[in-house]
């Protein structure tokens, strides 16, 4: 049967899909990495923008290059024998950690918003997400570029109201600004945070965007695609910094400050939010645990259904850890070795250039 041809839109909300999840529309990675450090943040995301440019072109070039069918065939290309082998232990283990995390957002979220045990929230986006990981890669694909217009559209629309007709920072009295909105021990350099967020990203992405490289009959629906998808990214980050800068004040120990946010607009506007932030996370927890089994066993063997329900059963169950938590503290150690990563594409792209 003929491969149905992958759009550069398609490939653009695969992309985005990919990284948005529960930590970037929630607002909780934006805040911990760059509204914390005020207008230096912002310079950080212009930086970011690039960079998801750059190396999302890169993994997906060098995945219709090798055929990738994981993330696998890319790292051992680009990193060798012996930083492949590391790298390749730091992408599955990270894939399972964004799948937790993803689920404990969704738990967060039904918490914040419904005043219902995070029980309802996990258990929920974690049967769906394993229903749509069983049907497949195009199911992956069709699932991810279906949700992202309706975020990107949702978290812009939030943050531009936001800026425009919430008070800035209203508090009943003056207080600090509390230790969920200062940089963490892990990121406390504003260049570095952006670094950081650009390596456990592509970590993450590396995953699907290998495969949907492979998938791709067109190079240019790979390179603009990556140009379109890493603008996607930057501008929706940038749109959701400057939100959180306006109520930075307000965000103590909130686990969803875009939820939040959206609630001082109007309980309509945060009820929409939240419903499209939960389809969000759900396509990202969709990406890591296709990415995650993809690495981990053969997706046409007879025991791959055992496989992804049980892996699942055990991410919901390390999602009890809590959301933010594995935000501040999972991402930036995963992003710490997700730059030799970095390095090792770049190096990789370098070579290729030679032949």
């Amino acid at each position: 049967m003929r491969k149905k041809e992958i759009s550069t839109l398609k490939v653009a909300a695969t992309y985005i899909g990919t990284v948005v999840g529960a930590g970037f529309a929630s607002g909780q990675e934006i805040l911990q990495f760059f509204a914390v450090f005020k207008g230096r943040g912002l310079l950080g995301l212009i930086i970011v923008t690039v960079l998801f440019m750059v190396f999302g072109y890169i993994i997906m070039d060098l995945g219709q290059r090798l055929n990738s069918k994981s993330h696998l065939e890319i790292i051992k290309h680009s990193g060798g024998k012996y930083i492949g082998t590391v790298t390749d232990y730091l992408i599955t283990f990270f894939l399972f950690g964004a799948l937790t995390a993803m689920i404990a957002g969704s738990g967060a979220m039904f918490t914040q918003q419904f005043n219902l045990s995070s029980i309802w929230g996990t258990t929920i986006m974690a049967v769906i997400t394993a229903a749509t990981v069983l049907t497949g890669i195009q199911g992956v694909i069709s699932s991810i570029s279906f949700v992202v217009p309706f975020l990107i559209t949702s978290a812009v629309g939030v943050s531009i109201a936001s800026v425009f007709f919430v008070p800035p920072n209203v508090t009943p009295t003056p207080i600090p600004v509390a230790v969920s909105t200062t940089p963490s021990g892990l990121v406390q350099n504003w260049l570095l945070a952006a670094i950081l967020y650009v390596s456990y990203n592509t970590v993450l992405a590396i995953a699907v965007l290998g495969p949907l490289g492979a998938e791709a009959k067109k190079r240019k629906s790979i390179v603009n695609g990556a140009l379109l998808g890493g603008l996607g990214l930057g501008l929706g980050s940038i749109a959701i910094y400057f939100a959180l800068s306006n109520s930075l004040n307000n965000l103590f120990n909130v686990e969803i400050p875009m939820a939040f946010i959206a609630g001082r607009i109007s309980y309509t506007i945060q009820i929409v939010y939240v419903i499209v932030l939960l389809a969000e996370v759900y396509t990202t927890a969709v990406g890591s645990l296709y990415g995650f089994t993809a690495r981990v066993t053969d997706m046409n063997g007879r025991r791959t259904k055992v496989f992804i329900i049980g892996t699942t059963v055990a991410a919901f169950v390390a999602s009890q850890f809590g959301f933010s938590n594995l935000v501040k503290y999972m991402f930036p150690i995963v992003g710490y070795g997700g730059i030799v990563l970095l390095l090792s594409l770049v190096y990789s792209k370098i070579k290729l250039r030679r032949l």
